[in-house]
């Protein structure tokens, strides 16, 4: 009889300003729907995902941060063990851009470089209002050593290929390969 391997799980935690998207991001890869209505995220909520790839099934661990101040003391319990950091901005507020430096940071001083980060401008569906570029975001990505990707949680744009590009760390320290989470969680 051979042996049951233990589920891998992987922790994502979402971080960004207030109104960024954080949550529409989640409960669109999770769901697959948009919620018009704003509510903000008190404190922290805790979602979980398996997913059934090629050669394996892993847990998903989506923790998804309220962006207030009033709640910033607790980010860093959340982000000492994640997996992965996953910082929102919202392409039609600048200051939220300029602000994921400072969520980077943090990340860095919790996990070091055992984490990886990936820079997420959401909301690429208000066009007119947009006041940060691709450029921009793929520059500040560069300059910071994190992966970046453009999304819109609204029109579902890049939200089922936006992890496919990340690997995502094992404990022991091995990479996986390409893992494609939210490109096959509508497969």
């Amino acid at each position: 009889m051979a042996p049951v391997s233990a589920l891998a799980k992987y922790k994502l935690v979402f971080l960004g300003d207030q109104s960024v998207g954080k949550t529409s991001i989640i409960t669109r890869f999770m769901y697959d729907k948009f919620d018009n209505t704003y509510q903000a995220t008190i404190g922290i909520d805790f979602l979980s995902k398996t997913m059934y790839l090629e050669d394996r099934t892993i847990r998903l661990q989506l923790w998804d941060t309220a962006g207030q101040e009033r709640f910033r003391s607790l980010i860093p319990s959340y982000i000492r063990d994640s997996s992965v950091a996953v910082i929102v901005f919202d392409v039609a507020s600048r200051q939220s851009f300029l602000n994921t430096s400072k969520w980077i940071e943090e990340v860095r001083t919790e996990r070091g470089s055992d984490v990886i980060i990936v820079l997420v401008g959401n909301k690429t569906d208000l066009v007119e209002k947009r006041q940060v570029s691709i450029e921009e975001g793929e520059a500040k990505a560069r300059d910071l050593n994190v992966m970046f990707i453009e999304t819109s949680a609204k029109a579902g744009f890049n939200i089922k290929g936006s992890l496919h590009v990340w690997d995502i760390k094992e404990k022991e320290g091995n990479l996986m390969d390409g893992l494609p989470i939210f490109q096959s969680a509508f497969s």
